[in-house]
């Protein structure tokens, strides 16, 4: 039995491991709107999250039944197969969950754990069916397949209903008050808050009460009883109490709808999510003490556990203590959040996805049934509607601390009451349904429906969404099939050297993705410092440009000299590498040229900054050429390369290595001034571009002899001349974005 003491241990210790990997994918949920929205300061939102996780986990006791006996049927397996059962439940569901933090993507728990349960199920009930020579047919009884597949069916559902039900209240509730909500939410916001909050009791408090842990028998039937008279004078009292608010002072009802909906939904997840974390080492452990209770441990059926089991209070506060502390010191829950809060944002900007194919097709038929349909709708209907939704005069409402918000108030509400609505109804139905699914199909319903989705970013969210969506299928694929090996592991092998041996690779796998999470991490902060779309500050946005000019110029200085060590060398894998990172070079491009937009916008505000203008057209154009010009130069490097052609002649080593020192020095010399806003002699810059003019056409004479004698083959001059050209066309746009500064910075000391 002592292995079994020690796998009871292990199934607590990697509970502890799962809450914190869990929390960091989930937080997700119910921070989104508040976040995106910006109704308070962080510190504020995650206090009021803390406390709907505290409630929320004593709701949820109801819910760990469903890992006892709603995958499979408890009653023909013995205690060390349920164990082994348990075991590669945890395992896998930690080193999965860890994977979807790491690149930021939400999954699901509980579809992770119900596959997981019916991975390691499958497997065990394989190896009892082998050791006892009975059919495969003779699976079915050990398997709980109704109950498991309306499990599945119901998460599978949820993702439809939750879009529906998003887009249909968001648009509802937008035609109701539009974009210029403020003066319409003072006419009969109260009935809105009345309803909003009147839902959030019902679902939350009602339907969910007879899961808690603390609730009695009477407690449930009286809640039961009266239930149609808390609901009216519930919205009596809340509609209201917010209606006078809204008249008689400057409280905004918004704000308490969406903190309450922060609270609600975090009770929700709690009481719903709470099961995939420790639902089952307390399975294991219940599993345990049946046996260790019985004469013959190792051997009786655990029938036992089909029974009603109590779960004590105080495990479930220790679990949400955890989860707490989780909310608040997790990297990684950030990462998730910034996903799904770019992809629901009102505004157009950095996007973190690119198109695909499936993507463009969906937009283009989205966009064919809507045309359509307003050929078939009226146009005094048409007209109503548009101009109920146009939200082009309508400047966005400051959230805290000034900061421009991702999306209004007013979604964020409707995104709130509605996830927590249909998470809260699963609850009390004791349907494990993902609240990851609901809450973010809302949140992408409510977009589309309040046309987020603009023809400038749709096809880039599309894509985002269905990378999130098929994460969600390679969650359950890779749930059941690794599960489903661990438990052969398990099975098959000595426990106490593949438990130790399953822990070893998943803590290594760990570790990795932890240094893969701060790279990843680093490279969106610098992209994020780059943006100046929330920015109103005309002149911090024109030194910021130019600031970010000069960081530009140092990585395409630092790509081009790895380019030429690449091609020198001939090292194919540097210059794969360096191939696959020149997307980043045209994003830090595509930014700078954004926000150059942004600032000719501003400096249109400021006429004495009009005449700078004009001559960001020039910038735009030069940081694009320069980009252009970097990439065609790798790309040519390495599919030189990776054909395995010819490398330089000793010769053109060395004139590329002298074109390479006159590119760098101007790269340089530009790239400091930009920064510093140093004063500085043109015409001493500009000699390098000069020196580097004279060099190529005196090489150029070289390179045809070379030609003309055989020397050089058609493929290798093709290459020699295509470096020459790139970093000629590099130091003409480096010097030409030199010169506008130049006249910039005199017409400001000016």
């Amino acid at each position: 039995m002592e292995i079994y003491v020690f796998a009871v241990g292990i199934l607590f210790a990697v509970a502890s491991m799962d809450l914190i990997f869990g929390v960091s994918n989930d937080a997700v949920n119910f921070l989104n709107s508040s976040v995106g929205s910006r109704v308070a300061p962080r510190h504020i939102i995650m206090i009021v999250a803390s406390l709907g996780i505290l409630a929320g986990v004593t709701f949820s006791g109801g819910m760990m039944e469903v890992v006892r006996k709603g995958i499979f049927h408890p009653k023909y397996f013995i205690m060390p197969e349920l164990i082994t059962i348990f075991l590669a439940v945890m395992i896998t569901d930690i080193l999965l969950l860890d994977i979807f933090n790491t690149f930021g993507l939400p999954t699901s728990t509980t579809v992770s754990i119900v596959f997981e349960l019916l991975g390691a199920a499958i497997a065990v009930s394989i190896v009892k069916i082998t050791h006892n020579d009975q059919s495969l047919m003779a699976l079915l009884e050990y398997i709980n397949t109704a109950k498991a597949l309306s499990i599945i069916s119901g998460i599978l559902l949820s993702v439809f209903i939750a879009f529906i039900c998003g887009a249909l209240a968001q648009f509802v509730t937008r035609l109701a008050f539009t974009f210029d909500y403020e003066k319409r939410l003072r006419r009969y916001g109260g009935v809105w808050c009345g309803l909003a909050l009147t839902m959030i009791i019902y679902f939350i408090l009602i339907k969910g009460a007879k899961g808690a842990s603390f609730m009695s028998p009477d407690m449930v039937v009286w809640i039961k009883t009266h239930t149609w008279n808390i609901l009216g004078y519930g919205f009596i009292g809340f509609a209201l109490l917010a209606q006078f608010l809204t008249l008689f002072t400057k409280f905004n009802i918004l704000k308490f709808i969406v903190l309450a909906g922060t609270f609600a939904l975090a009770m929700a997840f709690a009481a719903n999510d709470l099961v995939n974390f420790i639902g089952v080492p307390l399975a294991g452990y219940h599993a345990f003490t049946l046996a260790k209770a019985s004469t013959d441990p190792l051997t009786i059926p655990m029938a036992a556990m089909q029974n009603q089991i109590h779960t004590n209070t105080f495990f479930l506060l220790g679990a949400g203590g955890i989860m707490v502390l989780t909310l608040w010191l997790s990297r990684k829950a950030r990462s998730v959040t910034k996903t799904m809060v770019n992809l629901s944002r009102q505004d157009e900007g950095l996007e973190r996805f690119d198109t695909s194919r499936l993507s463009r097709i969906m937009v283009r038929t989205v966009i064919w049934v809507i045309n359509t349909s307003n050929k078939i709708c009226p146009e005094s209907m048409r007209l109503w509607c548009s101009k109920r939704f146009d939200a082009s005069n309508v400047q966005p409402v400051a959230g805290y601390n000034g900061a421009i918000p991702e999306f209004d108030l007013l979604r964020a509400s409707v995104n709130l009451v509605v996830a927590s609505a249909l998470v809260s109804l699963a609850t009390s139905m004791k349907l494990p349904l993902s609240t990851t699914y609901v809450t973010f199909m809302v949140a992408m319903g409510a977009s589309l429906a309040d046309q987020a989705w603009g023809s400038e970013s749709a096809v880039y969210r599309v894509t985002g969404v269905l990378t999130v969506i098929g994460g969600w299928f390679f969650t359950a694929f890779s749930a059941f099939t690794i599960s489903l090996i661990f438990a052969f592991v398990l099975s098959y092998t000595n426990k106490w050297a593949a438990i130790v041996l399953l822990l070893s690779v998943v803590g290594l796998i760990i570790f990795r993705n932890f240094k893969i999470h701060g790279h990843r991490e680093k490279a969106v902060e610098e992209l994020e410092l780059l943006d100046l779309k929330r920015v109103t500050d005309a002149n911090f946005a024109e030194r910021t440009c130019f600031e970010h000019t000069g960081r530009y110029l140092k990585i395409v200085r630092k790509n081009l000299t790895l380019c030429f060590d690449g091609i020198l060398t001939q090292d194919r894998k540097q210059l794969k590498e360096l191939r696959s990172g020149t997307s980043k070079i045209q994003t830090w491009s595509n930014i700078i040229v954004a926000n150059i937009f942004k600032t000719l916008r501003l400096l249109q505000q400021d006429e004495a900054k009009n005449e700078n203008a004009a001559k960001y057209s020039y910038v735009v154009s030069a940081l694009q050429e320069i980009a252009e010009s970097l990439r065609d130069m790798i790309l040519r490097c390495h599919v030189h390369t990776s054909n395995q052609h010819s490398g330089l002649l000793p010769e053109q080593k060395k004139e590329l290595q002298q074109v390479q020192k006159f590119v760098e020095l101007l790269l340089d010399d530009t790239s400091r001034i930009l920064l510093n806003r140093e004063t500085f002699r043109y015409r001493e810059i500009a000699a390098h571009y000069v020196a580097l003019k004279q060099f190529l056409e005196d090489i150029d004479h070289k390179q045809v002899e070379r030609i003309c004698c055989n020397e050089s083959k058609t493929r290798l001059s093709i290459l020699f001349y295509g470096i020459n050209n790139a970093c000629l066309k590099i130091s003409e746009q480096t010097l030409q974005l030199l010169n506008i500064f130049d006249d910039i910075f005199k017409l400001d000391k000016e």
